[in-house]
């Protein structure tokens, strides 16, 4: 009945065989059909359709049509039915019309492609009034399948969501949940069976605080810019961009945060893969501009370096913020440093990204810094440890995260206090002060004086008791120093 579905279910649960009946019933029935079985992968598009062949093969002869073409990629019937199978690709439908379209583990399809594809393919889908699309998967963190399914359960998009829970399915019970556990792991249970939304493992920013973050939709998006909050009269904005070939491999991309006052909060960002970073300058400035002139922090390491040069000189931008190297202490923020090494940005090596990075956990997980972009939190899914550093998974993109980290190095610089008035490692240490003192142990000791009592000692010295202190813990000092001087009155 829904033209839109899209099905949450746990591995070996028969969901895509399931799929296939309704597919052969609909070929079967219905005349001059086109359907698309689209995978993940090219094989496994031709093991769904060897099982929807075998499947046909075992129904009573007077159920069948008679058969044009078989092969593993494709059937053709009598009654002008067709059914083919292909991975999940930009190319895969365009140029024909389909009337029912499934994707396989669709949260698996990158998810580059999986944009690609939906752009080719929807429009074919549109056309027409009964066309249909399932999509059934296993979650894979949170990704593109995650952002459909949250908003089908949400009302914003028309699919219908359907999920079983791996207990329904016959012949698992609590003692197989346990054997599976021993045999994999926990997190990998949770994903693959209780369906759970969980990114990859040994994330930047714990599991848990991945999972609380929400996004929602832009109030306006366009070529890559993506806006979330308006610019406000009399507030401070900080710009941080990463630069990008433009040849549709990584992306460019800056994000505006607005510095006024804690929590920072995530104003508008950019992503775009096929700007020139001849025509990215033009665009970081006019968005700057409409920010109330905000101030821009640029990575120059390869040709970001070209960039800021253009912003700076060619369009005469002042609020472009410089480093300048300070020795042993690395780089360092600033504003039109004068003599010295000076760079128009920051040149992103270890130090700076390490720094970054730890601020950048902190940030997050203290709501310090607030943004509800679901490309920022997809990226951040995906941004792992890797020898003794972080950067996205393979197949993943991580532009957006490293704008990120220059931003939260930035706000932990010296100058940005002058900049502000503001001091991130003094609201970062007022936010765990309460847990670090409840972690320490207690230093000194607490008396309450009730024990009090002068003593000499075998050395003759007499031990005077203090306020606030007793026994023992007094101040010793020579009794022919001291005496008439009417006890001892503090260190």
């Amino acid at each position: 009945k829904n033209r839109f579905t899209i099905c949450k279910l746990p591995r070996q649960s028969g969901k895509s065989v399931t799929v296939t009946a309704y597919l052969i019933h609909q070929a079967i029935f219905r005349d001059n059909i086109n359907v698309a079985i689209l995978a993940n992968k090219r094989e496994t598009s031709f093991e769904l359709m060897a099982k929807l062949q075998t499947s046909y093969e075992n129904l009573p002869k007077w159920l069948q049509q008679g058969v044009i073409a078989w092969n593993k990629g494709s059937i053709e019937l009598e009654n002008g039915s067709r059914i083919t199978a292909s991975s999940t690709s930009s190319s895969a439908v365009r140029g024909f019309s389909y009337n029912i379209v499934m994707l396989d583990e669709f949260a698996f399809v990158p998810t580059n492609i999986a944009e690609e594809f939906f752009s080719s393919v929807y429009p074919t889908i549109s056309s027409g009034k009964s066309t249909k699309v399932i999509i059934v998967s296993t979650p894979n963190g949170m990704n593109h399948f995650y952002k459909l399914w949250e908003d089908a359960e949400k009302g914003r998009n028309s699919y219908n969501s359907i999920e079983a829970h791996w207990s329904e399915v016959p012949g698992r019970d609590e003692k197989w949940k346990a054997e599976t556990i021993a045999n994999t792991s926990e997190q990998q249970f949770a994903q693959e069976f209780e369906c759970d939304f969980i990114g990859s493992a040994g994330t930047l920013i714990a599991g848990s605080k991945l999972k609380s973050l929400v996004y929602h939709d832009p109030i306006t998006s366009s070529g890559g810019l993506d806006i979330f909050e308006d610019p406000i009269e009399g507030h401070e904005y900080l710009m941080t961009v990463d630069v990008s070939r433009g040849m549709k491999l990584d992306y460019s991309a800056f994000i505006l945060v607005d510095i006024t006052s804690y929590p920072h909060k995530l104003v508008a960002k950019y992503r775009n893969n096929t700007i020139k970073p001849m025509l990215f300058p033009d665009i970081i400035v006019s968005t700057c501009k409409k920010y109330n002139n905000a101030w821009i922090l640029c990575e120059v390491n390869d040709i970001g370096d070209q960039v800021a040069s253009i912003i700076y000189y060619d369009m005469e931008y002042e609020n472009l913020l410089m480093t300048a190297m300070r020795g042993r202490a690395g780089q360092v923020l600033g504003y039109g440093f004068s003599g010295g090494k000076v760079q128009l940005g920051l040149k992103m090596a270890k130090a700076p990204k390490k720094l970054g990075c730890s601020n950048l956990k902190q940030m997050v997980e203290s709501d310090k810094i607030l943004f509800q972009d679901f490309q920022i939190i997809n990226e951040l899914t995906t941004f792992v440890e890797k020898r003794d550093s972080f950067s996205a998974e393979e197949g993943c993109h991580d532009d957006l995260v490293m704008c990120m980290v220059i931003y939260a190095w930035a706000v932990a610089q010296d100058y940005f206090k002058e900049m502000t008035e503001q001091s991130v490692r003094e609201e970062l240490y007022a936010e765990d002060k309460e847990s670090l003192e409840s972690d320490m142990a207690p230093f000194g000791f607490i008396l309450d004086g009730s024990d009090a009592r002068d003593e000499i000692d075998n050395e003759g010295r007499l031990w005077k008791s203090a306020d606030g202190f007793g026994g023992d813990y007094g101040m010793p000092y020579s009794p022919w120093e001291w005496s008439g001087q009417g006890g001892f009155d503090g260190w």
